[in-house]
């Protein structure tokens, strides 16, 4: 079976799960913003699946915009409960897909593998993995 996801939805995805990587940079702005964006773009681009093939696409919809991590976080974490959400309803499978790809790569954001994150890494990956569990 075929899933054909709306333009709308492909964007959605990829603002979810490329916003969540560009959160978990403006929270570890004390560190280095540019090695955590880097470090969870990298994740997003191993993603598999329709998943991988949404966010691997070469587009212009990412919408990340916000003048404080307050204002990013309004719009992306309400942004990955929808991506959830759509990924339920249409394609059951890929939904664990983008939740396992979006928590991939905010563990390399984070850098989990190298020891405990800063404080703030840690709280903002709570955030985004409640949002990815609210849908």
């Amino acid at each position: 079976m075929s899933i054909t996801l709306t333009d709308q939805d492909k964007a959605t995805l990829r603002t979810a799960a490329y916003g969540a990587v560009s959160l978990m940079a403006a929270a570890g702005a004390a560190g280095s913003p540019h090695k955590i964006a880097t470090d969870g773009s990298i994740a997003l681009a191993s993603a598999t699946g329709l998943v991988g093939h949404v966010l691997a696409a070469k587009s212009k919809d990412i919408k990340l915009y916000g003048k404080s991590v307050a204002e990013l976080a309004d719009h992306v974490l309400p942004a990955l409960t929808a991506a959830m959400s759509l990924l339920k309803q249409q394609a059951p499978a890929e939904a664990g897909n983008f939740r396992s790809t979006v928590i991939v790569a905010i563990d390399a954001a984070a850098r989990t593998h190298q020891g405990q994150p800063s404080p703030a890494l840690a709280e903002m990956a709570r955030k985004i993995t409640e949002a990815l569990d609210a849908a």
